[in-house]
C-alpha cells in the first residue's frame, strides 16, 4: 500500500493534534478553517491509512515514578529471520522497553528502557535482558538529562509544504 501523501490541509489537522489532541472535532475545525464534517472526514482518512496510529497522554516520567532513562545497544549472534522474529516478540512484550529500533553500527537493537532507578535496572538486566536469546553483547547508556522530550513531527519540512 502506498504512503498517503499529506497535503497542507492534512499537515493543519494533524500538526494541531500533535500540540491537542483532546480538542474536539469542532475546534480542530475551526483551528485549520474548515467546516466540522469535511475536517471529521480527514481525521477518519489519515486513521484509516494508519498516519494516525492513536491517541494518548503525554506522562511525566519522573513524576509517573520511572527516574531513570537508559539506552541499550544490544548486539545479537546471528541474524537468522527465526532467531530475529523471537527477539523481536521478546522485545515487544518488555513494558520497560518503549522503544526499539533496528539499527546499523555497533549495536544491532537500540532500545530505550525506563525504569524506577538504577537498582531496578540492574534487576531488569540481569534478569530479563541478558536471558534473552541470542544475546551476545549489551551496551548501556544512561540519560543523565533530557534536553528535549519526543516532540512532534516537523510535517513543515515535507516537500511542498510551506509550514502554514
Amino acid at each position: 500500500m502506498p504512503k498517503r501523501k499529506l497535503d497542507a490541509l492534512d499537515c493543519r489537522i494533524l500538526a494541531a493534534l500533535q500540540r491537542d489532541a483532546r480538542l474536539t472535532n469542532v475546534q480542530l475545525a475551526e483551528s485549520v478553517g474548515l467546516s466540522p464534517s469535511p475536517c471529521l472526514r480527514r481525521v477518519r482518512l489519515l486513521e484509516q491509512a494508519g498516519v494516525i496510529r492513536g491517541y494518548h497522554a503525554d506522562l511525566d516520567r519522573n513524576e509517573a515514578g520511572f527516574g531513570l532513562t537508559v539506552f541499550v545497544g544490544i548486539k545479537v549472534e546471528r541474524h537468522h529471520e527465526k532467531q530475529a522474529n523471537a527477539f523481536r516478540e521478546a522485545i515487544q512484550a518488555l513494558p520497560e522497553v518503549i522503544s526499539a529500533h533496528l539499527v546499523s553500527g555497533e549495536a544491532d537493537f537500540l532500545l530505550q528502557v525506563v525504569v524506577p532507578d538504577l537498582a531496578a535496572y540492574e534487576m531488569f538486566l540481569t534478569e530479563t535482558l541478558l536471558r534473552l536469546p541470542w544475546v551476545s553483547d549489551i551496551r548501556s547508556n544512561f540519560a543523565i538529562q533530557t534536553v528535549k522530550h519526543s516532540g512532534p513531527l516537523p510535517l513543515h519540512h515535507l516537500p511542498g509544504e510551506s509550514g502554514s
